[in-house]
């Protein structure tokens, strides 16, 4: 009785198995971006770890090329989210107070949405909850930071709203980019 059989198939299930492995330690690591962790760089570490410890076969695996592009989509992701995340509150006079609390702010809520949305709608409550909730964390945030400076009502509220609209804009940007990341990753992994 022959086993070659079994030394060609092994190799070949081993590697899509680290395939497939890989995929949902992205995906999670996409997922993370949800409560501020760096998600996009984590799957740019875990695809440059599978680059280096898994060999493609046949022609398959992540190409430098590929995780160069990640890296830089990784970049501009925090950019997006800098950007959307402070941009509007800061122009509208956000003092650094209500900044910080408005990631903080962030940060709480973001937990606190995706747990009570989970149930409802898992995963899509989980994704909504945390998005949502980020952003109302943010404007409370805010609101509080300049209750705490003294600011005025009218200006409270405009650097509340705008730290809400920003941290949407910021994370859905962030997300958007980290699933190209995703997908990219994924199929240059494949084939």
């Amino acid at each position: 009785m022959s086993f070659e059989w079994l030394t060609d198939w092994l190799p070949f299930t081993f590697y899509y198995l680290m395939v497939l492995l890989l995929f949902l330690a992205n995906l999670t690591s996409w997922v993370s971006i949800l409560f501020l962790v760096p998600g996009n760089w984590i799957m740019v570490f875990l695809s440059a770890l599978f680059y280096l410890f898994m060999p493609g076969r046949d022609e398959h695996g992540i190409s430098l090329t590929v995780l160069v592009i990640a890296i830089a989509l990784a970049g501009l992701g925090e950019v997006v989210e800098a950007l959307g995340s402070s941009a509007g509150a800061a122009k509208k006079g956000a003092s650094r107070r209500a900044m910080i609390l408005a990631l903080l702010g962030t940060f709480i809520a973001s937990v606190i949405g995706a747990t009570v949305a989970t149930p409802l709608l898992p995963p899509l409550g989980t994704i909504g909850g945390a998005i949502f909730g980020g952003a109302l964390g943010a404007f409370a945030g805010a609101y509080l930071g300049e209750v705490w400076k003294g600011n005025q009502e009218v200006n409270r509220m405009h650097i509340s709203t705008a730290a809400f609209v920003g941290r949407l804009l910021g994370v859905v940007g962030k997300l958007a980019i980290g699933v190209v990341i995703l997908v990219m990753l994924t199929i240059d992994s494949l084939f």
